[in-house]
C-alpha cells in the first residue's frame, strides 16, 4: 500500500522557484519561503554566498525580473485584489522603492528591456481603470514618462528589440486590429483587422526590427508560425506548423539575432529547432536528464550560461546550471525534495469520443499501486475555460491520488491548443455540450470499470467551479460530492460584475458565453444558481473575499439558495485572498477540508483524516 504523505508536503511553498541568472551570469536569483511567504534570494554562482533581498510577510511575491546586475523589479498585490504594484530593490537589499504607489491600480511589465539597464516598459490603468497606458520607467529613481496613451481600444502592446514601443493590437470586443508605427514619434497605422476567431497574434519583431512574427490561423484551422509582411498587412512566409495542434511559441536568440526553434504541445511539450547550436544544447540536457521535460528557464546576455528547469508528472522538478563554454552541468535546487518520485502516480494521456463524435483529449491519473478498477473518481475540469490541461506535476492530482482517488482531467470542447474548429465548438456551450463532454468522460470510465459509479465527485476552480455546479444541476445523479473553488454560479451576475478592464472584451464574451438579453433563456437554463432546486449533491464551496474576477457574491448566492432548501453545503471564505488561495496557511485549510469532505461523501477510507 502506498504511504500516506502529509497534506502539507503537497501544498506548502516549494523550497525554491523562479530561478533566474543575472545579465552578467555572475549571480542567480530565486524565490524561497521566509516567514511562510515567497521572497527573493541572490546567490553568487562562484562563491555560493547568498542573501535575501525582500521581506514580504503578508503576501507571496508574484514574480520578478533582473533589470541590471545590481537591481531587480518584483510584482505583488494586496490581499488577492490583483491590483499589482511594481517594486525595485538592489541585489544587496538596499534602495527599496514602491514604483507604483497608487491605490486601486493594476500594473504589468511589457518589456524588461534586457539591453538597457534599470529601465522597463510597463502598463497601468491609473488614468482610466478600463484601459492601460504605457510608461517608460527608471527603476533606480522611480522617474516615469508616458510613452503612449491608450485611446480606449488597445488591448496589447509590443516593443521592438531596441525597446521602442512600435506595435499594438486593438479590440472592439469582437474585431482585432494590428497597429504599427516606424518610430515612437510616428502615428499608429492599421495594418489589418481580424475577427477574434481568425487572427494573427504578434509574437515579436524580426531581428532587423522591420517586420514581425505572428501565430496565425488565417484561412486555416490550426495556429502556425509565420513571418508577417508589414508592407502588405498580410500573413507571409510559413515558418512552422503542426497538423494536430496549434503552434504559437517561437524561440529567439538575442545574442545571435535569430529564431532558433518552436515549442508546441501534443500530449506533452515538443520542440522543433531551426538552429543547430540550440538543438545541441537541448540534446545535451535531455541526455543528462532523460524522461523529463527540460527547458531553458533563463540565460545571461552572452548566452553561454543557462538555468535549466527539469520536471515531469512525478516531480515538481529541479533547477540546473549549464556553462556551454566548458559544458559543466550541475544541480542548483530541488523544488520539493520532500516528495519522492517513486511514491507519485503517473499522469497518462487519454482520449475518448463524445456523444456527438468529437475526440476529447485529457489525462487520467490512477493511484500508485492500485488495481486500476472500481476506484473512487474525482473529475477535475480545468478553469479558463479557454486554456487546456497539460502533462505536468500537479499537487492537487498527486494529493488526491495518494489518498486513493482516480483523477480525470478533460480538455473539453472550447479548450485551446486544438485548433479553431475545436475552440469554436465550445461557443455558447457553457452548461451544454461542454458539460456533456465532462459527463461523457465520467461515463466512459464507468463503462471501462475504472470508476465506481457510486463514488464519483466533481471538483474545479473558476470555470471549473462553474462546471462543478453545472454538473450537479444537469446530472445530479452522477455525483455523490462536489467542490466548487472560486466558481461562477450565475452567468448574469458574473458578466455584470467583471473587472473594469474586462469591459473591452464583453462583446467577445457574449459571443463565446451568451448574451444576457439575446440569449436570456439559455443563460437562465445554464446558470446553476437559477437552477439550485435541482441540486441534491453535498457541496463544498471555497471563496476569496477579494476576488476581482469571480466576486464573492457568486458563492454567497448559491450557498444561500441551497441552505434555504436544506441541502448540505460547506462554505469557506478567506478574507485575505482573491481568485484562489496564495497564502500557505489558507491552502492547508482548504485541502484539509477537501480531504475530510471527500472521505465523508464518497467513502474512500484511504485518508489521513479518515484514519484519525
Amino acid at each position: 500500500m502506498t504511504k500516506i504523505i502529509p497534506l502539507e508536503d503537497f501544498f506548502k511553498n516549494p523550497q525554491t522557484k523562479q530561478v533566474k541568472i543575472s545579465p552578467s551570469g555572475k549571480y542567480c536569483s530565486y524565490m524561497e519561503p521566509w516567514e511562510h511567504r515567497m521572497n527573493i534570494m541572490i546567490k553568487n554562482i562562484e562563491s555560493d554566498e547568498t542573501c535575501r533581498i525582500t521581506n514580504a510577510t503578508e503576501r507571496d511575491i508574484y514574480g520578478y525580473y533582473w533589470v541590471s546586475d545590481e537591481r531587480i523589479v518584483y510584482i505583488m498585490d494586496k490581499g488577492g485584489d490583483e491590483n499589482t504594484h511594481l517594486y525595485a530593490v538592489n541585489t544587496d537589499g538596499s534602495n527599496l522603492l514602491d514604483l507604483t504607489p497608487f491605490e486601486g491600480v493594476k500594473c504589468d511589465i511589457i518589456d524588461d528591456l534586457e539591453e538597457i539597464d534599470n529601465v522597463i516598459l510597463f502598463q497601468m490603468n491609473k488614468r482610466d481603470n478600463q484601459v492601460f497606458d504605457v510608461y517608460r520607467l527608471d527603476v533606480a529613481t522611480g522617474e516615469m514618462n508616458l510613452v503612449s496613451e491608450n485611446p480606449g481600444n488597445i488591448a496589447n502592446w509590443h516593443s521592438d528589440h531596441d525597446g521602442k514601443l512600435r506595435l499594438a493590437t486593438t479590440t472592439d470586443g469582437v474585431n482585432t486590429s494590428i497597429l504599427y508605427r516606424e518610430s515612437e514619434t510616428d502615428e499608429w497605422k492599421k495594418l489589418a483587422e481580424y475577427n477574434f476567431k481568425e487572427k494573427a497574434i504578434p509574437l515579436f519583431f524580426t531581428p532587423d526590427n522591420k517586420s514581425i512574427y505572428v501565430a496565425s490561423n488565417v484561412n486555416r484551422d490550426k495556429l502556425g508560425i509565420f513571418e508577417y509582411d508589414i508592407n502588405t498587412g498580410k500573413v507571409g512566409t510559413l515558418i512552422y506548423e503542426n497538423s494536430d495542434v496549434d503552434v504559437s511559441q517561437l524561440l529567439y536568440s538575442r545574442k545571435h539575432k535569430k529564431i532558433t526553434g518552436v515549442v508546441f504541445t501534443t500530449d506533452k511539450n515538443r520542440y522543433h529547432f531551426f538552429d543547430k547550436n540550440r538543438e545541441d544544447i537541448q540534446k545535451f540536457i535531455d541526455e543528462k536528464l532523460p524522461d523529463k521535460e527540460n527547458d531553458i528557464a533563463s540565460s545571461n546576455k552572452d548566452e553561454n550560461k543557462f538555468i535549466i528547469y527539469s520536471r515531469s508528472d512525478l516531480t515538481l522538478g529541479s533547477y540546473y546550471f549549464l556553462n556551454t563554454d566548458t559544458w559543466k552541468f550541475h544541480k542548483l535546487f530541488d523544488l520539493s525534495p520532500w516528495l519522492q518520485e517513486k511514491q507519485m502516480a503517473e499522469m497518462k494521456p487519454i482520449s475518448y469520443t463524445s456523444r456527438d463524435g468529437l475526440t476529447i483529449h485529457g489525462y487520467l491519473t490512477l493511484p500508485a499501486g492500485s488495481s486500476g478498477k472500481n476506484l473512487p473518481l474525482i473529475v477535475n475540469p480545468h478553469g479558463g475555460p479557454w486554456v487546456r490541461d497539460n502533462w505536468s506535476f500537479n499537487s492537487e492530482v498527486q494529493f488526491l491520488a495518494n489518498r486513493g482517488y482516480a483523477i480525470l482531467q478533460i480538455n473539453y470542447r472550447g479548450s485551446t491548443g486544438y485548433g479553431r474548429k475545436f475552440f469554436e465548438s465550445g461557443f455558447k456551450q457553457w452548461g451544454l455540450a461542454m458539460q456533456d463532454d465532462i459527463t461523457d468522460g465520467v461515463n466512459w470510465l464507468i463503462s471501462e470499470e475504472i470508476a465506481d459509479a457510486k463514488r464519483i465527485a466533481i471538483y474545479g476552480s473558476s470555470y471549473g467551479g462553474y462546471a462543478t455546479l453545472s454538473g450537479i444541476t444537469k446530472t445530479p445523479e452522477l455525483y455523490q460530492a462536489a467542490i466548487d473553488y472560486v466558481g461562477v454560479s450565475n452567468l448574469f451576475t458574473f458578466l455584470e460584475t467583471s473587472p473594469p478592464y474586462w469591459k473591452p472584451y464583453l462583446e467577445m464574451m457574449h459571443e463565446m458565453m451568451g448574451h444576457p438579453e439575446k440569449d436570456k433563456e439559455q443563460l437562465i437554463a445554464t446558470s446553476p444558481h437559477l437552477n439550485a432546486d435541482k441540486i441534491i449533491t453535498p457541496l463544498f464551496i471555497a471563496q476569496g473575499a477579494n476576488d476581482p474576477r469571480v466576486k464573492k457574491s457568486e458563492s454567497d448566492q448559491i450557498v444561500k439558495a441551497l441552505k434555504k432548501r436544506g441541502i448540505y453545503v460547506e462554505y469557506m471564505v478567506k478574507d485575505n485572498e482573491g481568485h484562489g488561495f496564495r497564502n500557505e496557511e489558507n491552502r492547508f485549510d482548504f485541502y484539509r477540508a477537501m480531504e475530510r469532505f471527500l472521505n465523508e461523501h464518497i467513502g474512500n477510507t484511504k485518508s489521513a483524516c479518515g484514519e484519525g
